[in-house]
């Protein structure tokens, strides 16, 4: 995916560098090649499937009979009871299996995982319409060529591809032993770390940008008036994104290393509601900012706004 999104910003790039328009054919080409790689891999079975064991209606139907069984007979724990979902066992007086409750019990465990997942992506799909308006609004010349936007979402995905590899032989290869839970939480930790630190990055130059002298430059043909500091400003807080972004998808790998195959796919499929829900939720809070700001935190002129709190308030 990380492949196929480079080659099409590169060629975004082309195309609003060299104005060949004829490329944008290329953008549903990429998009019909990987579709032919995901059959291919279906039909050969390389795509992962878990064991079709225990659906996410039944994960939580566990819960509401917990809740059931504790509100109806006033239960507390003790007697025996070490977890409040043990009440959903049959022989607590509950409507469950023992094995299915046992394997629910995971859930609360990985609680902390779902919720960092759900503040890291939250704020982190509102990031990338922010740095573009930086870029947008900065000084786009390199050496007389006016760099294409595009060019800096290919920066940014470059490290992932540089990195992503080198992590998977590093974790299993060089270090085998220390691919255990605290090294995969170390890491997501880390890449929440670095996903704020990018975002400090980009308030703290939004600030020094606002210091440099205005300029003309060409944006889609019109003439508009930028900030003269260089896009290469810029290049850090972007590699930093997607150091974020390599650093947490061993969240992943939590999922398949410790969580019981029986409701793998579950978990699995949690985690994937979860990174959509956040995508919405990430949508309503930046309307609540706008709204609350009256546009001051997200303005269409960036001189004329603090986009710098709105990055300190994602951090």
């Amino acid at each position: 995916m990380n492949l196929n999104a480079t080659v099409v910003f590169l060629g975004i790039s082309y195309i609003q560098y060299s104005g060949a328009w004829a490329l944008v054919l290329l953008i549903p080409f990429m998009s019909t090649l990987m579709v032919l790689i995901t059959l291919y891999m279906m039909h050969y079975n390389l795509i992962y499937q878990s064991e079709k064991c225990c659906s996410p209606l039944t994960t939580f139907r566990v819960f509401v009979n917990v809740l059931k069984t504790c509100c109806l007979q006033y239960c507390h724990l003790g007697g025996g009871v070490t977890s409040w979902l043990d009440h959903a066992k049959d022989k607590n007086g509950g409507r469950c299996r023992e094995l299915l409750v046992e394997d629910v019990k995971f859930f609360s465990n990985l609680l902390p995982l779902f919720i960092f997942q759900l503040l890291y992506k939250m704020c982190i799909m509102q990031i990338p319409s922010g740095y573009y308006l930086q870029t947008v609004n900065s000084s786009l010349n390199l050496r007389g060529l006016l760099l294409p936007v595009s060019v800096m979402n290919v920066i940014s995905i470059l490290p992932l591809l540089i990195l992503a590899p080198f992590m998977e032989y590093f974790s299993t290869c060089l270090l085998p032993s220390k691919r255990d839970g605290s090294f995969l939480s170390a890491c997501i930790l880390a890449g929440n770390l670095c996903a704020a630190l990018s975002v400090l990055v980009a308030g703290f130059f939004e600030i020094h940008r606002k210091h440099f002298p205005p300029v003309e430059q060409l944006l889609s043909g019109k003439a508009v008036t930028v900030s003269s500091m260089a896009w290469s400003h810029l290049v850090l807080q972007y590699v930093l994104l997607r150091v974020a972004e390599t650093l947490v998808n061993p969240a992943f790998s939590v999922i398949h290393r410790f969580v019981p195959s029986t409701i793998r796919g579950t978990f699995m499929n949690c985690l994937t509601l979860i990174n959509g829900f956040a995508c919405f939720m990430g949508a309503l809070l930046f309307e609540l900012v706008y709204l609350i700001s009256e546009g001051n935190w997200f303005p269409n002129t960036l001189n004329k706004g603090n986009l710098e709190n709105f990055f300190f308030f994602l951090a």
